[in-house]
C-alpha cells in the first residue's frame, strides 16, 4: 500500500510523524467497475482517496433525474461529508472502471485531529488543499469548516 500512498496529494509531503499517525487508520480496497461506492443518503462513514481509476459523483434532486456532477481521478478525494460532520452523503459515488481507493473512517480522522492538535491542523490543511480546487477560492472556507467541525466539538 505504501507505493500508492505517495502518489496521493493529500498524503504527499506530510511529515513522517503525521503520516505515521494516519497509517493505522488507512485501508486499501478495490472497487469493481460500475459499483456504487456509496449512495446519496447513506450514512457518511468514510473519506476516500483515489489511488487509481475514475469515480463519478452523482446527485439526484428530489424532482428530477440523477445527474453527474463530476468525474474524479487518481489523487482526488471524495466522501468528505464523513469528516465535516454530515450525517449522510449528499451525493452518490460510482466507480466507472476498476478503482483502487484508500479509505479512512471519518470519526477516526476526527479523533486523531483532536488528540494530536498540531498534526491534525497539518492534516486538515492538506485535506482542504485537495478538496478546494473543485470550488473557486474555497480552500480557506473548507479549512475553516473542517477545523470548526473538529475543534468546536470538544
Amino acid at each position: 500500500m505504501l507505493e500508492t500512498l505517495v502518489n496521493i496529494p493529500f498524503l504527499k509531503d506530510l511529515p513522517q510523524q503525521q503520516f505515521d499517525l494516519l497509517m493505522p487508520l488507512l485501508k486499501s480496497i478495490a472497487v469493481s467497475p460500475q459499483t456504487m461506492v456509496f449512495e446519496q443518503g447513506d450514512q457518511a462513514e468514510y473519506l476516500y482517496l483515489i489511488s487509481s481509476g475514475t469515480v463519478s459523483i452523482q446527485y439526484k434532486p428530489y424532482d428530477g433525474p440523477k445527474i453527474t456532477l463530476t468525474h474524479l481521478h487518481a489523487g482526488d478525494v471524495f466522501g468528505w461529508s464523513s469528516v465535516v460532520g454530515g450525517e449522510t452523503y449528499t451525493s452518490s459515488a460510482v466507480s466507472e472502471d476498476t478503482v483502487e481507493v484508500i479509505r479512512i473512517r471519518g470519526t477516526e480522522l476526527q479523533e486523531l485531529c483532536k488528540e494530536h492538535y498540531i498534526a491534525g491542523c497539518m492534516i486538515l490543511e492538506k485535506l482542504a488543499e485537495v478538496v478546494s480546487p473543485r470550488w473557486k477560492d474555497a480552500k480557506d472556507q473548507v479549512r475553516n469548516m473542517l477545523q470548526n467541525r473538529l475543534y468546536d466539538q470538544t
